[in-house]
């Protein structure tokens, strides 16, 4: 399914009558107007998650406009009923069956877990998958479904990812940090400084094994490596590991560098052999569910092994906008849009390089989402810390988390 801003969905589609249907309903709602959202079967067929056309459309709308929009349709012979915290109109329009729910006192158009999507050019609302995933029992048919359609999108991702950060990643990290030489010189001279800001948060190195997940150009575990631990760095990117294995051999010291895929290591890798597992800065939105981020991580990690995960603050990279002094709510820190945008390294490309690099599909977590999916894979969450930034004018904003959390022993 291609995405875009509000994640198109897909034209394959053939039963034009039911998306006809669909499009008069919501276009009738609209001369009220009224604020709606499809839910149920009708939402998950619409995102992708289920290819069967439903034989009933679903749409929850404002509550409190349930009788003005079941006038809409008398002549289809609408009847407003109620049913405990709901109010509902059935009616038949082109042969389907349409559901109208109004959820008594809920504001439908503050709903965080309401989605854009758009078809055919015209702009809807959806139930987001975030809320089934919450909701729905375990052994649900369509839990499953959903679950399946988010490894699909990962999987999607990965691929993208793959092929982007094999583009010109390596001269990137040759502009940002210098020769691998240069980096590994630097590294051997004062691996500390390099952890200066992990500091409080590491066990002891030497003798550790450690596991850098999304290591990149694998700066801090080479570091790590040089205090005595036993490293090994997992990453995507062939010119990471690259510029990776370049820096670990000027500085001196063994890293062992897996090129793969996070989500789709070896069976043998999750062994529960690794003290310490070490995240960070600008990996957490590469993953459309960090369910299966947080359950890698469970099984990577011994009895009384550690987390440590630290990654940009969401209020600055979701709802804030900074310039100087001035500070702006641009954004809705509870978004759940699939964003796309250009890979990250292409900020240290030069010139047309950098307009040509290519692009990847981001979701950006909330913090509560964040410490939720590991909490809820079996971790113990130690402390939650947040950093402010390092600029004067914005001093009063958290630029980063640190996340630590540990693996219980029985």
């Amino acid at each position: 399914m291609g995405m875009t801003k509000y994640l198109e969905v897909n034209l394959l589609i053939s039963d034009k009558l039911w998306w006809q249907t669909l499009m008069t309903v919501l276009n009738r709602l609209a001369t009220i107007p009224i604020d709606t959202t499809l839910i149920g079967s009708t939402s998950l067929f619409v995102q992708g998650v289920t290819t069967t056309i439903p034989d009933t459309l679903e749409i929850s709308l404002q509550w409190d406009l349930m009788a003005r929009a079941c006038a809409l349709f008398e002549a289809h012979e609408g009847i407003q009923q109620r049913a405990g915290c709901y109010e509902y109109c059935v009616f038949t329009l082109n042969g389907i069956a349409v559901h109208l729910y109004g959820y008594l006192n809920t504001v439908v158009v503050t709903d965080p877990d309401r989605l854009a999507y758009q078809h055919a050019g015209q702009p809807f609302w959806v139930k987001a998958l975030d809320f089934y995933l919450r909701t729905l029992p375990a052994g649900d048919v369509d839990l499953q479904a959903i679950r399946a359609y988010l490894r699909r999108l990962q999987q999607e991702n990965s691929q993208l990812n793959q092929a982007a950060w094999n583009q010109d990643a390596y001269e990137a990290w040759i502009h940002r940090h210098g020769t691998p030489q240069s980096l590994g010189e630097r590294l051997r001279k004062d691996p500390r400084q390099r952890l200066s800001m992990l500091s409080q948060y590491l066990v002891p190195l030497a003798g550790c094994k450690v596991i850098n997940l999304l290591g990149s150009h694998g700066a801090k575990a080479i570091a790590m490596s040089l205090l005595g631990a036993d490293v090994t760095i997992v990453d995507i990117s062939q010119e990471n590991a690259h510029y990776a294995r370049e820096v670990a051999a000027a500085a001196q010291t063994q890293i062992r560098y897996l090129v793969a895929d996070v989500l789709a290591l070896a069976p043998a890798e999750l062994n529960a052999s690794y003290q310490l597992v070490f995240m960070e800065l600008g990996i957490l939105h590469y993953f459309i569910d960090l369910a299966p981020l947080a359950r890698i991580v469970q099984q990577l990690l011994s009895p009384g092994g550690r987390l440590i995960l630290q990654d940009f603050h969401p209020i600055s990279t979701k709802l804030i906008t900074s310039k100087g002094k001035k500070h702006r709510v641009t954004g809705n820190y509870f978004d759940k849009t699939i964003i796309v945008k250009k890979v990250a390294f292409s900020k240290h490309l030069p010139g047309q390089e950098q307009k040509d690099a290519p692009v990847v599909y981001l979701r950006q977590w909330t913090l509560g989402e964040i410490v939720t999916a590991f909490a809820a894979a079996g971790l113990l969450i130690r402390r939650l810390d947040e950093e402010p930034n390092s600029k004067i004018d914005d001093i009063g904003l958290p630029k980063t988390f640190t996340l630590v959390a540990e693996k219980p022993t029985a």
